[in-house]
């Protein structure tokens, strides 16, 4: 398996970092709290990509979400409870580590099925669980954004494990949005062209097949716009102007308002903080 036995790109993190990382790992494993390690992490353990990460992601279920931070807390460290859908951090200085138990579009909610399927590893000397490839590829395929695109990571993960992986349950996570993962799919076979492709050619027809099916069925009368699912920002056109209904909310999704109109605001507080800083 890539990676070895224990992994962490020591190389490009400071002394302090790498004690902030390895306490907050410590003091989830003391509360005995379950959570996975995902990002550029789990990434280097399946690829042996190891890049400069800004952060430390854990997965937790959302059910944990309160213990965690109670934890981490009486630990001694700064939580936040960033976005209520999706996301809290604890910091030290310009350090954080992001404590993710879903995603920002609402989707990708950590079940059970993400920790049945985790793969053990050691980070940094400590025994932790990684998110299966399937629940990554899962929760990365959605992220098109026009600062960040995930595909890249998506290509070589399949690169890496694309024969080892449970193709079924991979399809399962993306239900009635299986044209993202067969967008990533074709996309594959493009990047690498000359390498032998480990996606199960029935697997590849059998979704072919459903979109050339349903292309011929009557268009919905609906305006719906589930750009917003890809990308915060770059759809808002859409919604805000011409009048589409946002796949993100609820009933249709699995967000509120609320939740949608804090996380867009964040994201273009961001933008236009980078933009001031270019």
């Amino acid at each position: 398996m890539p990676g070895g036995t224990s992994f962490a790109p020591t190389s490009v993190m400071d002394a302090k970092t790498i004690a902030f990382y390895r306490s907050v790992l410590t003091a989830l494993k003391s509360a005995d709290i379950p959570f996975l390690v995902g990002g550029g992490f789990a990434l280097g353990w399946y690829t042996s990509i190891h890049r400069y990460t800004k952060d430390l992601d854990v997965f937790i279920q959302p059910k944990s979400r309160g213990p965690v931070l109670q934890a981490l807390a009486g630990a001694g460290f700064r939580t936040e409870l960033r976005f209520r859908h999706w996301l809290a951090k604890v910091h030290c200085d310009s350090k954080y580590v992001d404590v993710i138990f879903s995603s920002g579009n609402g989707l990708a909610d950590v079940t059970d099925e993400w920790f049945g399927h985790a793969v053990p590893a050691e980070l940094m000397e400590i025994p932790v669980q990684l998110c299966a490839p399937e629940e990554m590829i899962f929760s990365k395929a959605f992220i098109m954004e026009r600062n960040r695109y995930d595909g890249a990571d998506i290509a070589h993960l399949m690169r890496a494990r694309g024969r080892e992986l449970d193709w079924p349950r991979l399809i399962g996570h993306f239900g009635p949005y299986w044209r993202v993962l067969l967008s990533h799919l074709i996309l594959f076979e493009f990047i690498y062209p000359g390498e032998p492709s480990p996606i199960p050619p029935d697997l590849l027809e059998n979704l072919v097949r459903s979109w050339r099916s349903e292309r011929t069925l009557p268009r919905s009368a609906s305006r719906i716009c589930q750009g917003s699912l890809l990308s915060t920002i770059q759809y808002n056109v859409d919604i805000e102007d011409w009048g589409y209904e946002d796949a993100r909310l609820i009933p249709r999704g699995k967000l509120t308002r609320q939740e949608i109109k804090e996380w867009t605001e964040a994201i273009l507080r961001e933008n236009q903080a980078k933009h001031h800083q270019a």
